[in-house]
């Protein structure tokens, strides 16, 4: 089942219906039950049952009036006074105890005396792979959840990563075009890397804090580390192709390039060829003729034209005078004013 539409349908189940995922790893299951906690408008609870004993989950034993109880953990006692997504991962490779606390949640919602709030939603998430040592699941206790088998496409990513990742763009159009290196699927080899959704975020953040992020080098050869960087995240095959992509990437302009982003842009506008920066002129004029633009945005525009030769500043001025666009006229003036009489002197004095 694809991640949109998993989202979809369980965010529209009643709350005392048990969700199972099954899928591959590094494809983001816990990310993808936040998007559930998001469209429900409640708290996520994650917790990775593989990494629990027995006394992480029903709590330790307490003396009360001459009676052993047992004192409920923090989050299972905020799963019964307040509406919450509670997220039981790798429920699979739980130790046989941890395991049957985590049905009594799942089969009964309550968990030694303390139930569950009614809102309260009981979500599980298993590694489906041959690769894990995990335990098998009766087919009784299956029949308990409703079953989603998470096969993952490219049209998944995306969304996530262009919605809710903040992935640089660039990275996002590598996997468009190139969709066979976003997951690995068949045999693997022990020990070798293979590029997942996750990991291709991971890289991101790492590219991002190393000042190499995809659309800051691309179109030009890869800095030092760049590759190294990618092959411990992705592996040997999608790092090449990642680094061949990027180093070989033309990078089509736009006037948002200009109008919001000159100062992160200016160093690849400033090498483009005459033709294309003329171009690019008509594209801002363009903006001019559809936007009314923020003093912010006039600034930019006035950078760029005074980067460039008088003859393509005084190009620009003329093209947003003749669209008319009295507020945006008037605040690009204050900027360019002094600027364009002085190219304009120039060019007559030729």
């Amino acid at each position: 089942m694809e991640i949109r539409t998993f989202v979809r349908v369980v965010s529209s189940m009643p709350s005392n219906i048990s969700i199972l995922a099954r899928g591959p790893h590094g494809i983001g299951k816990s990310q993808i039950f936040k998007q559930v906690a998001d469209n429900l408008e409640l708290p996520l609870i994650d917790r990775r049952l593989s990494q629990m004993t027995e006394g992480d989950i029903i709590g330790l034993p307490e003396l009360r009036d001459g009676v052993t109880r047992f004192c409920p953990v923090d989050w299972v006692l905020q799963a019964c006074r307040e509406p919450v997504v509670l997220l039981l991962d790798e429920i699979n490779r739980a130790t046989p105890e941890v395991m049957q606390c985590a049905f009594q949640l799942v089969l009964d919602r309550e968990l030694n005396g303390n139930v569950l709030h009614p809102d309260t939603r009981v979500y599980c998430a298993v590694n489906a792979s041959a690769d894990y040592q995990v335990n098998e699941m009766d087919p009784a206790l299956l029949d308990r959840f409703w079953v989603a088998d998470l096969d993952p496409d490219k049209a998944d990513w995306i969304e996530w990563a262009t919605n809710v990742g903040n992935i640089d763009p660039l990275m996002i159009e590598f996997i468009d075009q190139n969709p066979a290196h976003l997951r690995h699927v068949g045999q693997t080899e022990p020990g070798k890397v293979y590029p997942t959704p996750r990991s291709y975020e991971r890289l991101d953040r790492a590219l991002k804090h190393a000042n190499m992020s995809p659309t800051e080098v691309g179109g030009g050869a890869s800095p030092e580390g760049f590759y190294a960087c990618s092959l411990g995240f992705i592996g040997v095959e999608a790092s090449i192709a990642l680094q061949d992509f990027v180093k070989n990437y033309e990078f089509q302009v736009t006037a948002e390039d200009v109008v919001d982003h000159y100062p992160k842009k200016k160093k690849k506008l400033g090498e483009l060829s005459n033709d294309k920066r003329n171009s690019l002129i008509e594209k801002v004029v363009a903006h001019c003729n559809d936007n009314e633009w923020t003093v912010k945005q006039c600034k930019n525009i006035s950078d760029f034209a005074k980067a460039g030769s008088d003859e393509m500043l005084v190009s620009l001025w003329n093209g947003v005078m003749e669209t008319g666009k009295v507020p945006n006229i008037t605040k690009l003036h204050k900027f360019l004013g002094q600027a364009v009489v002085d190219a304009v002197t120039s060019a007559r004095n030729i």
